[in-house]
């Protein structure tokens, strides 16, 4: 549901409609940066982001008779900016200069999303291979692969030998392995890390 405007920003729409500057300067201090943040996510370029705010603001200049004080002005005011960010990214298809800029940031947050799919894809498919264990070996494993303790400090901490807790850990690494395998998930890093 839309917020309905303040009193005092209701005053100041009224103020810009009339051509007040100084109302128009308030609501500028009062909105950019949140255009400007929310414009950044979306086109990856300071510059660009920059030059969006502006003509954002130049058109609700421009265009200030038409402003309806009593209608939800951030609300306009990110309309114009989705709109503007919509221009923007037709524009990149036909310029070379704008188009290097998209790919390169694009591909900076691609690569670092990627990565945490990639971690919490991973984690998740671990997880569930130690849940598949026998109690014992679920134990061994985490307690040495996952907290990185000794053989020693293990068989101490569970009343048994350190050639069980080898054993055991073999076994479990196996089974985990095969968890993969089996899940189509042979993800190499997690293999590789088995295989240490």
């Amino acid at each position: 549901m839309k917020s309905s405007p303040t009193t005092n920003e209701k005053d100041l729409l009224l103020r810009l409609r009339d051509g007040d500057q100084y109302a128009f300067e308030d609501l500028y201090r009062t909105y950019s940066r949140r255009i400007f943040i929310n414009t950044l996510k979306l086109v990856k370029d300071e510059d660009e982001a920059q030059e969006i705010l502006q003509d954002v603001f130049i058109r609700i200049w421009n265009y200030r008779k038409n402003i309806d004080p009593d209608k939800s002005f951030s609300s306009y005011l990110f309309s114009i900016a989705n709109n503007l960010v919509r221009d923007f990214f037709r524009k990149a298809a036909h310029d070379r200069r704008l188009q290097t800029i998209l790919i390169a940031n694009g591909t900076e947050l691609y690569d670092h999303i990627e990565s945490a799919l990639y971690h919490k894809e991973t984690t998740a498919i671990l997880q569930s291979a130690i849940e598949t264990l026998p109690v014992q070996r679920k134990t061994i494993f985490t307690l040495c692969r996952m907290e990185g303790k000794s053989y020693d400090e293990v068989a101490a901490l569970m009343g048994i030998t350190v050639s069980t807790v080898g054993n055991q850990l073999v076994k479990a690494t196996r089974s985990v392995k095969q968890y993969f395998y089996l899940s189509r998930h042979c993800i190499t890093i997690i293999i590789m890390w088995l295989m240490m």
